[in-house]
């Protein structure tokens, strides 16, 4: 695998292989070796719920433990410990050949603010917005402003182009084309849709 440059980040988006839209600062937004994304204006926060854990083999929605902020001219505040859902103010798209990670901003991470948990992976093929899984681990409150670039997505090419990307109908691409923060769609997965689940 290789990563791209600035020179093929810019030649891949004028051959519409990747797309990111919009790009509307692309001198300030391309980096040597990555595309700094911003975030979006809706967030989502977990709810103090009176249950002793979250059970993806739970029937009940998982959505309905988080609520949703919708922020316009004020912040986000972030407060020390807690987790929030946001996503890229940009929809960013993948050719079947590309594989892309994405990465918090050296500058947010100085402040204690990761900008995803596991899912920095994204997919062949993948199309949407892009969740962002945010946690303070300092010892302050942090303000996020939509519109402010918070992370970088960086593009690595693959050996082949993958047989079944992200979206193919034989695969469950269970958050293609998503627009707002999503909440775990776990309780989909086969095993546990199935139960699967190895008992002794």
């Amino acid at each position: 695998m290789a990563i791209l440059s600035d020179r093929d980040i810019k030649k891949y988006l004028e051959e519409n292989k990747i797309v990111i839209d919009p790009l509307e600062d692309p001198e300030r937004q391309i980096q040597p070796s990555s595309v700094d994304l911003r975030i979006g204006s809706e967030f989502k926060g977990f709810r103090v719920i009176r249950k002793p854990c979250i059970d993806p083999m739970d029937k009940s929605d998982i959505e309905s433990y988080m609520e949703s902020f919708y922020i316009d001219d004020d912040p986000f505040i972030i407060h020390p410990g807690e987790f929030a859902l946001a996503t890229t103010y940009e929809t960013v798209k993948l050719p079947p050949d590309l594989v892309a990670r994405v990465e918090g901003r050296s500058s947010m991470g100085r402040l204690g603010i990761t900008m995803h948990v596991t899912a920095g992976y994204i997919d062949p093929g993948f199309c949407g917005k892009i969740t962002l899984e945010i946690s303070n681990i300092g010892k302050m409150p942090v303000a996020l402003y939509p519109g402010q670039r918070v992370c970088q997505i960086v593009f690595e090419t693959m050996t082949s182009p993958s047989a079944k990307p992200y979206g193919h109908p034989d695969r469950d691409s269970k958050y293609m084309g998503q627009k707002r923060p999503e909440t775990s769609r776990i309780k989909h997965d086969y095993e546990l849709k199935n139960n699967k689940v190895l008992k002794n």
